[in-house]
């Protein structure tokens, strides 16, 4: 780290073992570790660029933590409301909620469906403010008119235009060559 002028902060360094439940409470386990004199405790979650990480990798607290300042976010727009157009509206949800509602949503990929129904929660909440609709108002002809994916189609997309990217040659040759695209052999 020297060599690149980096120092490790102590104070705000965390660390997590990741392990099935059966193997976190085993007694071999050292429960700090020392660093540079600093005792480093093992924590139930951390948190990496915006992402907060738990001991089983289930992300229950990533989609809380998310979940809650994306209601924030909403109920200060919700304020202002009355003030605004629709399009400044949707200009605005789009900007503070949706926007951060994709950033590394393809990691909860495969994620139960409760999981995602709390974060399809809020698009559906910054839907019907945008159109000042009740909370019983369908939302699919919303979510159309808006041209929003529902929150599962959009990790879907997310992660599909990642790997056409990559089939596409427009991503770096070392990424390419670990995918290479496998061609079944044809039946006789």
């Amino acid at each position: 780290m020297d060599l690149n002028k980096l120092k490790l902060n102590e104070e705000k360094t965390e660390r997590i073992l990741v392990s099935p439940k059966k193997h976190l409470n085993h007694p071999s386990l050292p429960s700090s570790v020392d660093l540079n004199g600093s005792s480093i405790a093992l924590s139930p979650a951390v948190r990496n660029l915006g992402v907060t990480l738990d001991q089983s990798l289930s992300f229950h607290q990533h989609v809380a933590n998310v979940c809650r300042t994306y209601f924030f976010e909403i109920r200060r727009i919700s304020s202002i409301r009355h003030l605004l157009t629709e399009d400044a509206t949707k200009t605005l949800l789009c900007a503070f909620v949706l926007s951060r509602l994709d950033y590394c949503n393809s990691i909860l990929s495969g994620s139960p469906n409760y999981i995602i129904e709390k974060l399809q929660r809020v698009q559906n909440h910054a839907a019907h403010l945008i159109f000042r609709s009740s909370k019983h108002d369908h939302i699919t002809p919303l979510l159309q008119t808006l041209h929003w994916l529902p929150v599962q189609q959009r990790i879907q997309f997310k992660i599909s235009t990642l790997c056409l990217r990559n089939f596409d040659l427009s991503s770096p040759i070392a990424i390419f060559l670990t995918f290479l695209m496998s061609t079944p052999p044809l039946a006789p």
